[in-house]
């Protein structure tokens, strides 16, 4: 029965998501950095609190990003915290960028975080000669829609049964 626990911590997030409320955080400024290794404890916690719909990813799963050499990931910091946002994509070998996840806390939404987060990745994949980002969203995500819609995202194809509670998703790319 220790084995199956093991493993079962390895490969599945056990620390349920708690119903908080929300309370702002107050203004401040904000910076994006790399986001490392050093940075992993506070990615999965603030991961949990991003993702109340079962989707998060595990320490294995961030670690292996993490480490991946065709990985490009950043955090948002503000003084008081070095990690109230994060963004994760993978450079795929036929030149397409991956958003795999992206998280603001959610204190600190509403404050244009996942825009310039995703602006910044944009740049970074432009630098590298990357022309085309693509990423997934949940088709109850309206507020994430209405966000990448806003950017030239645009919905190219429905995805049925994407993720783990069987909800669609839609596909959406952007050309850089």
């Amino acid at each position: 029965m220790a084995v199956i626990e093991t493993i079962r911590k390895i490969f599945i997030n056990s620390e349920p998501a708690s119903d908080e409320s929300v309370i702002p955080a107050p203004p401040t400024d904000y910076e994006v950095h790399p986001l490392t290794a050093g940075h992993l404890d506070a990615l999965l916690k603030l991961n949990l609190r991003c993702f109340k719909k079962g989707e998060n990813y595990t320490k294995h799963t961030f670690s292996f990003l993490l480490g991946e050499p065709n990985t490009l990931s950043y955090r948002v910091a503000s003084p008081d915290d070095p990690v109230v946002g994060f963004i994760f994509v993978m450079v795929q070998p036929n030149g397409t960028g991956h958003v795999t996840t992206i998280g603001i806390a959610p204190e600190h939404r509403r404050r244009g975080l996942a825009e310039r987060l995703l602006g910044h990745v944009e740049d970074a994949l432009r630098n590298r000669g990357i022309n085309t980002v693509a990423l997934e969203v949940r088709i109850s995500n309206i507020a994430a829609q209405s966000l990448y819609r806003g950017m030239n995202y645009a919905a190219v194809q429905r995805i049925s049964a994407y993720y783990n509670n069987g909800e669609d998703a839609f596909l959406m790319v952007k050309s850089l």
